[in-house]
């Protein structure tokens, strides 16, 4: 089986946990402020703050940027419900705008006219390592005064015209399991505002400034220096792993045939944290295929089969009465093949024999 994905971890990393081990120095120590300082030199931002996990890097996020209760935040369907559960944990209402029939991405065409007095912010997500139009989106933010929380779970590596995804507002990232680089579970913020910054550090680690004293309603979202320390290994291959993931992309889109390959737009760099494909004719068609697939030994995903407004608790909420045809046709069509950077030559020819025999 070629597996849809498969998590990297050498002497290196296992040498570096050993090490924070007999360090004795375990929760939120110099592991993580070393992750956090090289972090932030990647992404080409004054700060990065470390937590517990991507989730937690939204949540936390929307908290620093004032969102709260009443408030309306503009988000994608088309996304891991993460990103839109953090909007609920704060009070919020997420509101969606359908997306780009090409890139997956926020449908930037729409965004305005779903800008009401309540709405605070905005939540792109750069879907499976494509950067979304940030100059428009940035432009309706200033316009408007509204934060921008950027939803960079998957894009670690991407960027927009030579700008790091995560870097034009206030960036939030996972470091899953799964993630082109990972440190087992973890998140990150990256800013350049000092404010956020300090206020993010605050929230994480349970409201305080000083040792016992505090200041605010916080939250235990910290990570350990044993996940630090993976990340840090982890984020020295990052030029490679994009490099292999970019290579094996472009592979698969030069030889497939059989279904609608995806595409990376011109004016940014995709991280290729999946390689989505679209087969026409619904979702039980695209769910043969992926059996079919996965009966000749290749690993499949489908991310995602349903959209988040269509979720169950969104809906319960009230939250979800509305069409979108773009995410909810995309949902039916989309599976995902492997593209991960342990992949051989061999492995890359197999996929494509299997995909056009179908």
């Amino acid at each position: 089986m070629i597996p849809i994905s498969k998590t990297i971890i050498g002497e290196e990393e296992k040498r570096a946990v050993l090490e924070v081990l007999d360090s004795g120095m375990l929760a939120q120590g110099p592991k993580v402020a070393a992750l956090e300082a090289a972090f932030a030199q990647t992404v080409r931002t004054k700060h990065a703050v470390a937590t517990s996990s991507g989730t937690t890097a939204l949540h936390v996020a929307l908290l620093a940027n004032g969102i709260g209760p009443g408030d309306e935040v503009i988000t994608s369907p088309f996304t891991f419900i993460a990103s839109v559960n953090s909007i609920l944990y704060v009070g919020a209402r997420p509101v969606f705008c359908d997306i780009d029939e090409t890139t997956f991405n926020i449908d930037v065409r729409q965004l305005a006219k779903l800008i009401t007095p309540r709405t605070k912010a905005i939540m792109p997500v750069h879907v499976y390592g494509q950067a979304c139009d940030m100059d428009e989106i940035m432009a309706i933010a200033r316009d408007r005064g509204l934060a921008v929380v950027e939803d960079a779970a998957q894009a670690i590596g991407t960027s927009y015209r030579g700008k790091s995804a995560g870097s034009f507002g206030t960036g939030c990232f996972s470091l899953y399991a799964t993630k082109n680089i990972m440190s087992g579970e973890g998140g990150m913020i990256t800013t350049d505002d000092d404010k956020i910054a300090e206020l993010a550090r605050t929230l994480r680690h349970h409201g305080m400034r000083r040792r016992y004293y505090h200041d605010v309603l916080g939250f235990n979202f910290r990570m350990t220096d044993l996940c630090a320390a993976i990340g840090i290994v982890q984020l020295g291959r990052l030029a490679d792993i994009t490099q292999r993931r970019r290579k094996n992309a472009a592979y698969l889109s030069e030889h497939i045939r059989t279904v609608r390959v995806p595409r990376s737009a011109p004016r940014g760099e995709h991280a290729w944290h999946q390689y989505t494909v679209r087969i026409e004719g619904g979702a039980a068609r695209r769910d043969a295929a992926v059996a079919n697939l996965t009966e000749r030994g290749i690993g499949c995903g489908v991310f995602y089969p349903v959209p988040a407004h269509k979720q169950t608790h969104i809906r319960e909420l009230g939250l979800g009465d509305m069409s979108l045809p773009v995410a909810e046709r995309l949902s039916d069509e989309v599976f995902s093949l492997p593209v991960h950077p342990s992949l051989e030559q061999t492995d890359l020819e197999t996929i494509v024999r299997e995909v056009n025999a179908l």
